[in-house]
């Protein structure tokens, strides 16, 4: 894959599960479209901050382990079919209930980020960085990122092709979370749990196969 189409996987393996953050901004953009708008700009933010942080350090530490290099790859295939893995198993008890405000990550059941209130009416800018805040405290973004672009290593050492991921990365999880507001505000209901769960498959099936991708070939 190209650097951008691996950066749109890597966005929308992260991005897709529903979990909190993902009702909480359909309940947002069932009352308040403009603050849902920047609320789910937060997230993606977010998401864009920890795949350049990783970008940049990920090619650095490959270039250091060179000689075994495929254990690396070995490893880092490792973490993300175990975040997968840990996703898909807490998929159907994630949506068939509503996430508990405790959950947080993208590889818990409720899905990512937690401790969050129900959505409430804010002003455009709170509600974006309160949406950056309430995703950055989830470590399981940033060890899922540093797992693929350390897997990567040289793939992503040029300033265009690490460019080009990360542009990958924002686009694809900026165009799902304000999907979801889109249809927060057209539905003016909770999705079903059955759209809920295929949201999880889908997301962590991303996950899993960019797993198996980089895993290739074995040490």
């Amino acid at each position: 894959m190209s650097p951008a189409v691996a950066g749109a996987a890597a966005g929308l393996g992260v991005a897709m599960p529903m979990g909190a953050m993902s009702v909480l901004l359909l309940q947002e953009a069932m009352r308040h479209r403009r603050t849902a708008v920047a609320a789910a700009a937060g997230v993606a933010v977010v998401d864009l901050g920890y795949a350049a942080l990783a970008t940049a350090v990920g090619p650095w530490v490959a270039s250091h382990v060179t000689p075994v290099e495929a254990w690396v790859r070995l490893a880092s295939a490792a973490i993300l079919l175990a975040i997968a893995a840990h996703g898909l198993a807490g998929a159907r008890r994630g949506a068939a209930a509503p996430p508990s405000p405790g959950a947080d990550g993208p590889g818990a059941a409720a899905g990512r980020a937690g401790g969050a209130p129900t959505a409430t009416a804010l002003r455009p800018s709170r509600a974006f960085a309160r949406y950056v805040a309430l995703t950055a405290v989830n470590p399981t973004t940033a060890l899922y990122f540093a797992a693929l672009t350390t897997a990567q290593g040289a793939g992503l050492d040029s300033g265009p092709a690490g460019a080009a991921f990360l542009v990958g990365v924002g686009a694809a999880s900026l165009v799902w979370q304000q999907s979801l507001v889109a249809l927060g505000s057209l539905a003016g209901g909770r999705i079903s749990p059955t759209a809920r769960l295929w949201t999880f498959r889908l997301g962590y099936g991303l996950v899993a196969a960019y797993a198996v991708r980089i895993a290739l070939p074995l040490p």
